[in-house]
């Protein structure tokens, strides 16, 4: 018993930690649109990175450096961080089980990615590429090389 216990939460770990940080497609479960009323400051002209923190959440504060100073550096792109505890509407609405979560919002709103944990620099890159249109000027910074996490990240 006790090592099918242990082989259940091995995996378990080993699937959580996969998934971790990843963006991924919002899909169709639950709302796909937040607005400026949802997130209590405007969405950003282009693209919004929106974040959900909590006061105990140390990888929430990396998080927050590296999703503003994309922000900061892409033209249009709006970086909004929202208190979980005093959201739990949203949070229930989204599907948040912990924090960071992450969401990459279009210009109209629409949950174009989302991460529960903190992502990567290249990833949300990525992911705004997707959003951003081609052409348009003040595209999101170039990834750097040998930035797979946070750590260092700021712009």
């Amino acid at each position: 018993m006790l090592v099918a216990v242990l082989a259940a939460a091995t995996s378990f770990g080993v699937v959580w930690r996969s998934r971790a940080g990843r963006l991924r497609s919002r899909g169709s479960r639950g709302q796909d649109r937040l607005t400026a009323a949802d997130l209590g400051e405007p969405i950003g002209r282009r693209a919004t990175l929106v974040q959900f923190s909590t006061a105990v959440c140390a990888p929430c504060r990396e998080t927050r450096r590296l999703l503003a100073g994309i922000a900061d550096a892409a033209d249009g792109v709006a970086h909004v961080e929202i208190d979980a505890a005093a959201r739990p509407d949203l949070v229930r609405r989204l599907g948040i089980y912990a924090t960071p979560a992450v969401f990459v919002l279009g210009p109209d709103g629409r949950i174009a990615r989302r991460a529960s944990g903190q992502p990567r620099r290249a990833d949300v890159l990525a992911a705004l590429g997707e959003i951003l249109p081609p052409g348009a000027g003040g595209s999101p910074p170039p990834a750097r090389r040998g930035t797979e996490g946070a750590e260092g990240t700021s712009p």
